[in-house]
């Protein structure tokens, strides 16, 4: 794997921890409203804040997955996972926002662009 890969697979990752951070440890905050735009009253619901917090758990084990894949070098598994965001951004984008293939997929494509070369 090329350096550009491995910088940008462990942005993804990095991308990745933020979003479990919002999910998970700041739910109810300005920055989840505005970057899920949902209002704070929305947010303060006991059910989508239990479902946020879980979701937050699998955008953290993305995270980590992607970082075991780059510091051992582990193409497979850097591929899976930048998949996995791919996939997840183009669903999201089919289904809630086409701009989510670009903020959450954006640096993946690349990411699995730079492998290919």
């Amino acid at each position: 794997m090329s350096i550009i890969t491995l910088i940008l697979a462990t942005l993804v990752a990095l991308e990745h921890f933020y979003i479990m951070y919002l999910e998970t440890f700041a739910t109810q905050s300005d920055s989840t409203s505005r970057v899920f735009n949902m209002t704070k009253d929305e947010l303060q619901r006991e059910s989508v804040s239990k479902l946020f917090k879980n979701q937050g758990i699998y955008n953290g084990l993305i995270a980590v997955f992607m970082l075991y894949g780059v510091f051992t070098a582990n193409a497979t598994v850097v591929t899976i996972f930048l998949l996995n965001v791919v996939l997840a951004a183009a669903y999201g984008a089919l289904t809630a926002n086409k701009k989510i293939i670009l903020t959450q997929g954006g640096l993946a494509i690349l990411a699995l662009i730079t492998l290919l070369f």
